[in-house]
């Protein structure tokens, strides 16, 4: 939808071709008939002035009525009226000797526009019969046609430009509308991402507090209360993240990223080892960074069943690691697929799978990046 203020031009990239302006754009064209009108009130005179005249006249109905059947589509091979216009343009030469070549100037310009791959043959032809025709036919005691001949030729050739500028008009229009669907793809793709990343993470967070938290109340424990807290707070927090993500204002830091994934395993009795510093990691990969941690922490406590979480950083890239089981039950599902776009965008390679003796390994690696060594993964095996 455009905005009220909007431009009419730039709602419809095309409204200059349709309805009164291309038959503006056409009705220019009569200009030439009319000049042959001149040329047989010029060289006729009484009854074959008035027969001229209806040559001319019936000229240019039936080209308008081409014209109008061509625009609308109801004649898309437009044969037969050039055909007519052909026989009407021959039938005008004993009336208006050489000022006749300005309706052959009509046809040839029309016709080297609807069939582009003979424009040359037909301007070339008929800016020849223009020049020859007048000096071979000694009775009209006139010269070669050159004006004409020159009117045919710079017309035929506006025409046909302004036939390519049109094409490309609408080549143009039907490239904006593709990289639009392209856009609105992208960004239903970029709010489901972010939608499962969020909630997945959040709501994971909040099922293993409320856990926790009926296993306090029932114990007696005042610590109940501030994990029921907690989980309030972070409802609040997912609200404003899930509205965030669909305005795309949504920002993520690995340094809340790794404040949220500590206080996630320590909620789930996972042991977590994340480094106290994202010093290690440029600004432009902190978002990324992230996502990763954000994904890899979510994932070990839904799946690994792990006792040991590990998070290692360098500039160029980051690994999540756990001693749980390593299979999984999650097959390969979307919190993976979506991050492994975010960090093939970014120009870097996602590896999931397990490690020996056992547990799992996420490592996202950019340029620059080396295998750590003594560890073994298989690309693509996923178990979220």
């Amino acid at each position: 939808m455009q905005a009220p203020g909007t431009p009419a031009v730039s709602r419809d990239p095309q409204r200059w071709s349709r309805g009164w302006r291309r038959t503006l754009l056409a009705a220019g064209m009569l200009t030439y008939p009319t000049v042959t009108a001149v040329g047989v009130a010029q060289y006729s005179a009484g009854g074959a002035r008035i027969a001229g005249f209806a040559v001319v006249a019936a000229f240019c109905v039936c080209y308008v009525l081409g014209t109008l059947a061509v625009g609308r589509g109801t004649v898309r091979h437009p044969v037969l009226p050039y055909a007519v216009l052909t026989v009407l343009f021959v039938a005008a030469l004993p009336f208006a000797h050489e000022y006749a070549f300005f309706l052959c100037t009509v046809i040839v310009a029309f016709a080297a526009l609807r069939r582009r791959r003979y424009a040359a043959l037909l301007i070339g032809t008929g800016a020849v019969a223009a020049v020859v025709v007048p000096w071979a036919v000694r009775p009209w005691h006139s010269g070669p046609g050159w004006l004409e001949a020159v009117a045919l030729v710079f017309t035929a050739l506006t025409v046909s430009a302004f036939g390519e500028i049109a094409q490309a008009n609408q080549a143009l229009v039907e490239a904006r509308a593709e990289v639009a669907r392209l856009a609105q793809q992208t960004e239903r793709d970029r709010i489901g991402r972010d939608l499962h990343d969020l909630l997945g993470h959040s709501l994971t967070a909040i099922t293993v507090k409320s856990g926790l938290a009926r296993k306090l109340a029932a114990a007696g424990s005042d610590r109940a209360v501030d994990e029921i807290t907690a989980v309030e707070q972070l409802s609040r927090q997912t609200l404003a993240d899930v509205r965030a993500a669909v305005s795309g204002y949504r920002e993520v830091t690995l340094a809340g990223e790794l404040a949220r994934g500590r206080e996630l395993l320590r909620a789930a009795g996972v042991e977590a080892r994340l480094p106290s510093t994202t010093d290690p990691v440029g600004a432009e990969r902190q978002e990324l960074f992230g996502w990763v941690v954000r994904e890899g922490l979510t994932n070990v406590v839904r799946h690994a069943q792990a006792t040991r979480c590990e998070v290692t950083l360098t500039a160029s890239g980051v690994e999540i690691r756990d001693d749980g089981a390593g299979g999984g039950t999650g097959g390969a599902g979307h919190g993976l697929a979506g991050l492994r776009e975010r960090v093939a965008q970014a120009g870097g390679v996602l590896e999931a799978g397990p490690v020996a003796p056992r547990g799992w390994r996420l490592r996202v690696a950019l340029r620059g990046a080396r295998r750590a060594p003594g560890t073994r993964t298989r690309q693509g095996e996923t178990r979220r």
